[in-house]
């Protein structure tokens, strides 16, 4: 008897769309309300060196005489903290997320 249950219940995970998402395929969506990345804005940014210092990850690195905002993308946990600090807002979070970071490339501004 056991052998037609799982059977039956063999065919029917056969036959249904995976409860997992197919994500290379189909992008994910975004949740309301989550926090996508940290979005920059050059314009804005005075290059304090606040953002940094508040980082708990040391994600941040800003050099003031070269006018650089480097973010190492692999340590950042979007914790947010980084925006509540600025004094200038000339940092988000965005809504969106983008690709995945495998290596530890860094965004340079």
């Amino acid at each position: 008897m056991a052998y037609f249950e799982m059977t039956k219940l063999a065919l029917k995970w056969a036959m249904t769309k995976p409860a997992t998402s197919q994500y290379p395929f189909t992008p994910r969506q975004a949740v309301t309300g989550s926090r996508g990345r940290l979005v920059f804005t050059k314009d804005n940014c005075i290059y304090c060196n606040v953002c940094a210092k508040k980082c708990p990850t040391d994600a941040l690195v800003v050099n003031r005489k070269e006018k650089k905002w480097i973010i190492d993308q692999l340590r950042c946990i979007t914790c947010g903290y980084c925006v509540e600090v600025c004094p200038k807002k000339s940092l988000a979070m965005g809504t969106g997320h983008d690709r995945v970071a495998v290596t530890r490339d860094h965004e340079v501004h």
